[in-house]
């Protein structure tokens, strides 16, 4: 485990030469762990909804990608060298639709879509710490999926570029995805 000093700001150069092995994100310039092991119903609700989401890409020919954890996201201002980035997450589900912003080492730049599935050990960081994050940094759509209370809060940038208050839903619920016209994603039929 490395040391982590709690004075100092953290930038994808330090992330790039941190252990092997663990597994950290950096938000702010802080370092935060990442558990290892999600639960199973937390694997289920990723891969349920990447497999949906990629199979109506590819099923309408369209261009965008779809990622999930571990896949390095690297947030940057514009003015800022990717090396001094202060802000390196792993979301569990990225859609991404510029493909110049995609990497052999991730995503550099907001995509399009982020879909993060709370643990326990999480919530404040998806609730609070992520969501300014994508906020910040322009972040389309964000999705924040709760199976232990089957919710799900919807983020989406409005005209002013401004999250708006949160839609939300239950896993009873059909849901559209934003970013895409005809896209809806009914959370009944989910194999968890």
């Amino acid at each position: 485990m490395a040391n982590i000093t709690e004075n100092k700001l953290y930038t994808y150069s330090d992330y790039l030469n941190y252990p092997e092995g663990e597994r950290i994100e950096i938000i702010d310039g802080h370092i935060y762990r990442v558990a290892a092991a999600p639960s199973r119903i937390h694997q289920s609700v990723i891969m349920e909804l990447s497999t949906i989401i990629n199979s109506y890409i590819k099923s309408n020919n369209g261009s965008c990608k779809v990622y999930s954890a571990p896949f390095d996201v690297i947030l940057k201002n514009d003015d800022e060298q990717v090396t001094s980035s202060k802000n390196i997450v792993q979301p569990d589900i990225s859609v991404i639709c510029d493909k110049s912003k995609l990497t052999d080492k991730g995503c550099t730049g907001a995509p399009d879509m982020i879909i993060e599935v709370v643990s326990p050990y999480n919530s404040n960081s998806d609730y609070i710490r992520k969501l300014n994050l994508y906020y910040q940094f322009k972040v389309r759509e964000y999705w924040i999926v709760n199976p232990m209370e089957e919710t799900i809060l919807v983020y989406s940038l409005n005209e002013n570029c401004e999250y708006a208050a949160p839609k939300s839903y239950t896993f009873k619920n059909t849901i559209k995805v934003g970013i895409y016209d005809n896209l809806e994603i009914d959370f009944n039929d989910l194999d968890l």
